[in-house]
């Protein structure tokens, strides 16, 4: 059976609205996934599964947050070659950098071996309810490419 996990880390509740909404689609095509916040997580454990999401907030001026920092750092250990992956976080247009924690995720997945088979998904602060269906649809979408 195809599996995926889920690696988030939310300060407001804004990035696992998200998370929930993609958790649903990927489920409802029937893809076993896990759901983890990123610090129960280490990054080798990404090596077990066929798809990889990861989700952040974009932090102070376009940093990743700080409880992302030993797990983004782990994965310059990790091959994930053959694996397929995505990237989704609330953001905040009053920043600078719009979403840059999404951006930053995605190339260290690139870089890692990873095919990254969606673009980002950034929402502005707490997803309204049609963004939660943009969401959902991401999570159909990714557990399609699987």
């Amino acid at each position: 059976m195809t599996k995926a996990i889920m690696i988030f880390t939310s300060m407001t509740g804004n990035t696992e609205e998200m998370a929930e909404a993609i958790a649903e689609g990927v489920r409802e095509q029937g893809i076993e996934l896990n759901v983890k916040e990123v610090l129960d997580a280490v990054a080798v454990e990404l090596e077990q599964y066929d798809g990889i999401l990861l989700g952040a907030y974009t932090w102070g001026d376009g940093e990743l947050p700080d409880d992302f920092l030993d797990f983004y750092d782990e994965l310059d250990d990790v091959d994930l070659t053959g694996k397929k992956a995505a990237v989704f976080g609330s953001c905040d247009s009053s920043y600078e950098k719009y979403g840059a924690a999404v951006d930053i995720l995605i190339e260290k997945l690139q870089e890692r071996g990873a095919e990254v088979v969606l673009e980002g998904l950034k929402v502005e602060l707490t997803p309204t309810n049609e963004e939660k269906q943009l969401c959902i649809a991401f999570g159909r979408n990714f557990a399609k490419q699987l």
